[in-house]
């Protein structure tokens, strides 16, 4: 189907290609190298940390984060939202991590910061938080209990490059933090992730994961030595100190990507201004409108219903569809995640039925495409048409 408002605009540009024609002209290497390096210092400059390692997809930069956490800290319980991407909990599981879920807070999509302190035990290694469509999540109450309890902070961040908690950009306030680079985010490699942190040791630990845990890929060259040392009977380009994966991207999404990097800040104010203009012109009797928008950069327009009613919902489903309006119903990772077969085995059949909120969004929650492209006659005429479907 040919929709008249699609979710995504084709996220790389002309100049993109151009630039990329321009590299494979030239003999260079394909696979990881320089524009790899390039890009992982120009990102970490702009996020603001000292570390960043390019992958291959935000779910690989979730399965190695989620590893160099096992490695430091021990397996034991992850507390987990239940409105996220699947590989966030995919990569707990993955691990041998017990995931423990907490409902959203209806202001943020994020995770309710009194359920996730509430659940906080002994047995807690790590919160991995979710800034799910470009909302920040986190406040100071949050951090500072997790700071008190020295409980690493995971920021998944894939949906919400440029969003920021008291001015200080999301993804560089925990101890490590998940990006993608995917088609139809804020900024694209094609297929791409990015871990980034301010550790030594976690950001050693990822450079060997991402490459078969080749010891050889660790930065710091004590660590290079050390395992020398004490394998001495092995070759020193061939010690593997983990049980590693081969997730690393390449000098073609690197490319593109350092070119995107350019003009993401700029995108962003636009995304902004059409968020601000599509919450400031909806119906706050008919749809929720409450959001913590400070310092949000939203890549998709949410629509959800203020309560529960089925009859609203479908009719915004039938205007959308009759429109050639693309959407995607539950918001980010398709709703509660503890509906999903997935988590069969893990969690009780009826488990989801606990978490009222995310359930609403499940329920009667959706996104609309938001891209620098939109005008902002789309947008309000989109809004007109939402506003009458109470009056019916």
């Amino acid at each position: 189907m040919a929709y008249r408002w699609s979710l995504m605009q084709n996220n790389i540009t002309k100049k993109d290609k151009e630039v990329l024609i321009s590299f494979l002209r030239e003999d260079n290497i394909l696979t990881q190298s320089k524009n790899v390096i390039k890009f992982e210092k120009e990102w970490s400059q702009w996020l603001g940390v000292k570390y960043s390692v390019f992958v291959n997809s935000g779910a690989s930069a979730n399965l190695i984060t989620m590893a160099a956490i096992k490695y430091i800290y021990g397996t034991g319980e992850v507390i987990v939202p239940t409105l996220t991407w699947v590989s966030d909990i995919a990569s707990v599981l993955h691990l041998g991590f017990t995931p423990v879920f907490v409902d959203i807070n209806p202001k943020t999509l994020g995770m309710n910061e009194d359920e996730v302190l509430n659940k906080i035990t002994d047995n807690t290694r790590a919160v991995f938080i979710t800034h799910a469509l470009g909302f920040n999540a986190l406040s100071d109450k949050l951090l500072k209990r997790l700071e008190e309890k020295k409980i690493p902070l995971i920021e998944d961040v894939c949906e919400s490059h440029g969003a920021t908690f008291k001015n200080k950009k999301l993804g560089s306030i925990g101890l490590v933090s998940n990006f993608s680079f995917y088609y139809a985010h804020h900024m694209s490699s094609i297929e791409g992730g990015m871990v980034c942190t301010d550790d030594e040791k976690l950001y050693n630990i990822v450079r060997m994961l991402r490459s078969h845990g080749l010891v050889r890929e660790a930065e710091t060259e004590e660590i290079k030595l050390n395992f020398a040392r004490q394998y001495p009977e092995l070759h020193k380009e061939f010690i593997f100190a983990y049980p590693g994966f081969n997730v690393r991207n390449t000098e073609l999404g690197a490319v593109i990507a350092r070119n995107q990097l350019k003009r993401l800040d700029m995108n962003n104010e636009l995304r902004i201004r059409n968020f601000n203009t599509f919450i400031e012109n909806l119906s706050p009797e008919l749809y929720h409108t409450d959001y913590r928008i400070n310092g949000s950069v939203n890549y998709a327009l949410v629509l959800i219903l203020k309560e529960p009613d089925e009859v609203l919902f479908n009719r915004v489903l039938e205007m959308l569809d009759y429109e050639g309006i693309e959407y995607r119903r539950g918001t980010a990772g398709g709703g509660n995640q503890l509906r999903q077969p997935y988590l069969q085995g893990f969690v009780s059949k009826d488990e989801y039925m606990n978490y009222p909120q995310v359930e609403h969004v499940h329920k009667f929650g959706l996104y609309i495409g938001n891209y620098p492209e939109l005008e902002e006659t789309q947008i309000l005429e989109l809004c007109n048409k939402l506003n009458k479907l109470g009056t019916k």
